[in-house]
């Protein structure tokens, strides 16, 4: 076997990066949580190899497997322009865990004010050590940026979180006293915990105007409801979607008031532009919400159905586990699918650049039609 030629471009990822198949399976080896359980020897040994095939120096008997296998275990717990070692909840393979950890408990402790802002704080947090642990080195995160984001994020969640979460009664509502005459003029209606539920016939019987508690009771039954039940289960996701809409553009704002570096297709740097920024922000919050849906919106409906259920009833200690085991499936595929849903090397058209941008593009290069830039993640 001959040794392994220089020429294997592992600046770029292995896939083609122009077809959806080729980012899914580079975001699937990216997001691969096994990579969490490599020792630090290992680590090291995979930024060796990188390293040494970088500066021409090729390890005895490496072959371009096992070249490409330390290329992502070195990206995966390196970062890209420190070269520092990442935080272990920082990195992109600590994606699928932590999110299934802290939304399946979302999921599950969403009854409770006090539970709702704990865990939206809890995964503002993590939100918070992954934007800073794969912060870009041409646009850093300044202390103060990163401090207006968590909280404003923390803030957009809760908010949201327990506005939702009033208009469809997720708490119980407060007991009423009945008056003693309500079970004849009631009907009972079937139910399922042991608090009597009475609907109104359809002819009342003659009471006394002076009886506050009957009105009141009529007007709390015939009154028009709130949401359904099922409906506060999807708060915690409406909370994500609303706080992720907050804390991307708030942590990259800097590119928004600078813009990002946009090149030509051989990568040759032609400017910065606020437009792509834009647009590649845009692109990273759609990416974020549409990797929510499947792990918030799929267990919730599962679960209200299996919490129906006898099997369940008789042991509500299981709901949590469930829940999260649900979350992780889901996660599992909805995480590299929805990074894959637009390329890491993101193009616009120069007709959408700034003024200024597209004028000197045109003037250095008439022939250029599209840049190139990175959306980020």
């Amino acid at each position: 076997m001959g040794e392994l030629p220089l020429d294997i471009n592992i600046q770029e990822p292995r896939w083609d990066q122009s077809t959806f198949l080729g980012r899914a399976r580079h975001f699937f080896t990216v997001t691969d949580p096994r990579n969490l359980l490599l020792s630090g020897a290992q680590l090291e040994a995979s930024r060796n190899i990188v390293q040494n095939y970088r500066a021409g120096v090729v390890t005895p008997g490496l072959t371009e497997d096992q070249l490409w296998r330390a290329k992502y275990v070195y990206d995966s717990a390196f970062h890209p322009d420190t070269g520092e070692k990442v935080v272990l909840i920082g990195r992109m393979s600590a994606q699928v865990p932590m999110n299934m950890t802290i939304t399946g408990c979302m999921l599950t402790f969403y009854r409770k004010t006090p539970t709702v802002v704990f865990w939206q704080w809890v995964n503002q947090s993590f939100n918070a050590v992954v934007n800073y642990s794969n912060r870009s080195g041409d646009a850093p995160i300044t202390v103060g940026q990163l401090g207006t984001a968590y909280v404003s994020a923390t803030t957009g969640a809760v908010a949201t979180a327990l506005g939702l979460k009033s208009l469809t009664k997720v708490n119980a509502p407060p007991p009423i006293v009945l008056p003693p005459h309500l079970p004849f003029i009631c009907l009972p209606l079937p139910h399922r915990s042991s608090t009597p539920t009475y609907r109104l016939p359809t002819s009342l019987p003659r009471v006394p105007r002076h009886s506050m508690a009957l009105r009141a009771t009529k007007r709390y039954i015939s009154s028009p409801q709130h949401l359904p039940p099922l409906v506060g289960r999807f708060v915690p996701f409406a909370a994500v979607a609303a706080a992720n809409c907050i804390n991307i553009p708030l942590m990259r704002q800097r590119e928004l008031q600078v813009g990002i570096p946009v090149t030509d297709e051989e990568g040759q740097r032609l400017g910065h532009s606020v437009a792509a920024a834009k647009q590649g922000i845009f692109q990273v919050v759609i990416s974020r919400i549409c990797m929510a849906i499947p792990a918030m919106a799929i267990p919730p409906v599962i679960m209200d159905t299996l919490e129906k259920k006898d099997f369940l009833k008789r042991r509500p200690w299981l709901g949590a586990p469930l829940q999260v085991g649900l979350v992780g499936f889901c996660l599992v595929f909805a995480t590299p699918l929805c990074c894959a849903l637009f390329p890491q090397r993101s193009s616009l058209h120069v007709s959408r650049l700034e003024p200024e941008l597209r004028a000197r593009v045109r003037e250095q290069n008439p022939s250029i039609e599209v840049v190139y830039y990175n959306k980020g993640l």
